[in-house]
């Protein structure tokens, strides 16, 4: 029987970049292996660690287009949205849709992380 989830693994061309954006974002510490160049985690936050491995030729998601589809995306509660995401786009993010704008009822608002990734930040 599994325990628990041990990690969420992000695919990206420059895994400590994006190691260390969501180290900031979430208040964790970036944690490296030097017998594992290409991978590198997050910890310290309440939470899954997240994990980045670098990967040659990596392609970021078209979101919200499908030619290249996201394959996975992260949400996070926040308790100020308009807060956060000056924190976020400070950091490197990017804003793809403010939901919560255009959508009745929509508690949430879609960004891309520095390697294309999108991730909601969803007002608790």
């Amino acid at each position: 029987m599994i325990r628990k989830l041990q990690a969420i693994a992000l695919d990206c061309e420059d895994h400590v970049r994006l190691a260390q954006f969501y180290a900031d974002l979430l208040g964790g510490r970036v944690v490296a292996d030097p017998d594992a160049p290409d991978w590198i985690e997050v910890h310290g936050f309440e939470g899954t660690p997240l994990a980045f491995q670098r990967v040659d030729g990596y392609q970021p998601p078209e979101w919200p287009d499908q030619k290249r589809p996201q394959q996975v995306h992260l949400d996070f509660d926040v308790d100020d949205l308009d807060g956060e995401e000056k924190r976020a786009v400070a950091l490197g993010a990017t804003v793809l849709e403010r939901a919560d704008e255009i959508r009745p009822g929509a508690n949430w608002r879609v960004y891309a992380d520095p390697a294309g990734h999108p991730f909601c930040l969803c007002l608790h």
